[in-house]
């Protein structure tokens, strides 16, 4: 899949085609909402229409929180 580096996103439709299959952002999305790992950026996973969608670890609030903090949100 790539890294997802600081201060950049990736839809979950465009995690979902890089690890081979475009279809299945829905599925994506069902394996980061169990993610815990620290070590995987997933607040920096968000919804095709740039809205942040869910986080495990904290909620909507916490991952926009940390996406200002890397400036993808002003």
């Amino acid at each position: 899949m790539g890294k997802i580096k600081k201060g950049q996103t990736r839809t979950y439709k465009e995690v979902a085609r890089l690890a081979g299959n475009s279809r299945a952002a829905r599925a994506v999305g069902n394996i980061l909402a169990k993610n815990f790992d620290p070590k995987i950026p997933c607040h920096r996973v968000i919804k095709s229409d740039g809205s942040p969608g869910s986080y495990n670890r904290g909620g909507a609030k916490r991952k926009i929180a940390l996406l200002r903090k890397e400036g993808v949100i002003k």
